[in-house]
């Protein structure tokens, strides 16, 4: 089934960051994160298992697994190989775009500026991603630009905690936010699938304005 990034984000109000160092903490780790409700899976490009994560957890029923950190034209066709439904970048500029657009596959870019989202609205890109979120102004700057830049959805990632996510999720120009606060490093390390399974709960039962 193909999916619009409209439609992902509506999945659930927590996209999980996920950096994946050993592959067999794949599978268990996305069937951990389903079972708390939680089918959307951003696995990043920042560790040598992770395109083969991707193909693992891409597997597991009710996933919905995308590739994130890619930062490189050529690295779009290694996470369609790999299965990814969906492309998140750290950040923009015409010839990623050009790459994924041509791909066809579901695109949240990152933005840290106006004139980056401008940009991006101008290539008929309304979903975006605002990274670093707290280091870039937060919920100030979603604030400063739903009136003027209106027509954006925004995907808030890097610095989001479970204390301020219902913050950022109260916006109306929030769609959803990022985390790594559910798939904390040292319970991934300990095989504490049910531990993780308990925080991705409490993360898909928070509220959200749109």
């Amino acid at each position: 089934m193909s999916m619009d990034i409209t439609h992902i984000a509506s999945l659930a109000p927590v996209i999980p960051v996920i950096i994946i160092d050993r592959l067999e903490d794949a599978q268990p780790l996305a069937e951990a994160l389903v079972a708390g409700g939680l089918p959307v899976l951003e696995v990043t490009l920042r560790s040598p298992a992770a395109l083969d994560a991707i193909r693992v957890m891409a597997k597991v029923p009710g996933a919905v697994v995308g590739a994130g950190t890619v930062i490189a034209p050529e690295q779009v066709a290694q996470v369609a190989d790999a299965g990814a439904k969906f492309i998140v970048s750290p950040g923009t500029y015409p010839g990623l775009v050009d790459a994924v657009l041509d791909s066809g596959i579901p695109y949240l870019p990152g933005v840290a500026t106006p004139a980056e989202m401008m940009y991006l609205l101008s290539r008929g890109i309304r979903h975006q991603k605002l990274f670093p979120a707290t280091v870039v102004g937060g919920i100030d700057m979603l604030k400063a630009v739903s009136s003027p830049l209106s027509q954006i959805k925004f995907c808030p990632t890097g610095g989001v905690t479970a204390a301020t996510a219902p913050d950022f999720l109260a916006l109306p120009n929030v769609m959803c936010v990022g985390g790594s606060w559910v798939t904390p490093g040292n319970m991934v390390k300990a095989g504490d699938w049910a531990g993780i399974t308990a925080l991705a709960r409490e993360a898909a039962s928070l509220p959200r304005r749109s």
